[in-house]
């Protein structure tokens, strides 16, 4: 299974990026182009049942994370994740800027990844955080937020591997907005084999009549009703 970084960077480019900004703005969660073919998707989901890719597994109902599991690779990533992760980081690093502009914070991500991770391993966050998540009938995702440390990137993806509706129902990913004097919000989207949603890591900007505050977000996963569902998490920065 091997995708070159400029196959790679082929396939991101077919996303309306200036589309998927606007509807980041507004829900904090957007879809792109297909990025993986089927057999792209069961060759990477099948790397699950190869331990010696990974460098822990975790069990969600153990920490009381929700109920399946999830593994994290070692920094000896296959092609495929490593070529998708070198893509997609110069797309979403002006989007991060401007997200930084807006809410007046400093945006410390340069125009590499590769210099992007040496500044987290010097910062101490030096083990790999891309994941590959199995869950089968019945285990869910409890809402969370993946941040590992002071070096933080504001947005991840995640690839769908399994067909929604033919592998696996339910199983939905989950957003949920803590919005400011009023209701959180949530939003549910229903992954599609082979093509990644782009959300926010922590909170997104929203406009008030003060300007731009932070919009607190978390994501999870509904419960899964039927069936398998496979996803890969590409975070841009190291765990600690």
């Amino acid at each position: 299974m091997t995708l070159t970084t400029d196959r790679a960077v082929r396939r991101v480019a077919d996303t309306d990026w200036a589309a998927l900004t606007e509807e980041l703005d507004v829900h904090g969660c957007a879809p792109t182009a297909r990025l993986l073919t089927p057999a792209e998707c069961r060759d990477l989901a099948a790397l699950y049942e190869k331990p010696e890719l990974f460098r822990t597994t975790v069990d969600m109902a153990r920490h009381r994370f929700g109920s399946g599991q999830y593994r994290y690779f070692t920094h000896e990533l296959p092609d495929v994740v490593a070529a998708l992760r070198a893509a997609l980081y110069p797309r979403l690093l002006p989007i991060a800027r401007d997200w930084a502009a807006r809410l007046g914070r400093p945006a410390p991500w340069p125009d590499t990844l590769d210099e992007w991770l040496e500044r987290c391993h010097a910062a101490g966050q030096d083990r790999s955080a891309q994941i590959l998540l199995r869950y089968g009938e019945g285990d869910w995702n409890a809402l969370h937020r993946d941040v590992f440390g002071e070096m933080l990137f504001p947005l991840q993806v995640v690839v769908g591997l399994d067909a929604y509706g033919t592998d696996y129902t339910g199983g939905e990913f989950l957003m949920v907005e803590q919005r400011p004097r009023a209701q959180s919000r949530g939003t549910a989207t229903a992954l599609r084999q082979g093509h990644g949603l782009v959300f926010t890591t922590r909170d997104h900007p929203v406009r008030t009549r003060r300007g731009w505050s932070a919009g607190p977000m978390r994501h999870g996963v509904s419960v899964v009703r039927s069936g398998s569902r496979h996803a890969l998490g590409i975070v841009f920065h190291d765990a600690s």
